[in-house]
């Protein structure tokens, strides 16, 4: 019986370790989502435009819309940034206190109803520039693997929150 439980504790530490490299992973391919050019923006077939997430957001800072540059940085980098030092810290390899971890959960829980939001903003400038008669858009890399960023992170988070569950559980 003993042995038993020496195998299931041994099962979360190696599926953690394992999500703190796919998490790595996530956190390299965020941080090249944000720089890479997401897409190019033709006007009069004339004017084209490329830009990344933190070019764009910066060309919103120069333009004057502090508004929206502070919205768009906050869900586009600070949330994303801050559930991935969430999710560091409850990968963390020592077991955090019972009550620490619930606190991490919740507050997981709470930033989760947001996490779609940064792709929400991508997809709504899509959609917007799309609608333009005078304007087209052509789609880089940079969407892509800012997606598959967001994705894996969505990802992650599910096994996180599993995880922890399971383990209040036993």
């Amino acid at each position: 019986m003993s042995r038993r439980k020496i195998v299931t504790k041994r099962v979360p530490t190696l599926a953690a370790y394992h999500l703190r490299w796919l998490l790595v992973a996530s956190t390299l391919l965020l941080i090249a989502g944000f720089t890479a050019p997401m897409m190019t923006l033709t006007k009069f077939l004339l004017f084209n435009n490329s830009f990344s997430l933190v070019s764009g957001i910066w060309q919103l800072l120069l333009d004057g819309k502090v508004l929206l540059f502070c919205l768009i940085t906050g869900f586009s980098i600070i949330l994303p940034t801050a559930k991935i030092i969430l999710l560091f810290t409850l990968l963390r390899p020592n077991i955090l206190h019972s009550e620490q971890r619930q606190k991490y959960l919740h507050l997981m829980h709470d930033y989760g109803r947001w996490a779609m939001l940064d792709v929400m903003v991508v997809a709504i400038l899509i959609v917007t520039v799309k609608l333009g008669a005078i304007a087209s858009i052509e789609v880089h890399s940079g969407l892509y693997i800012f997606g598959v960023a967001v994705l894996l992170i969505m990802f992650i988070t599910q096994q996180v929150v599993s995880m922890q569950t399971n383990h209040n559980e036993n």
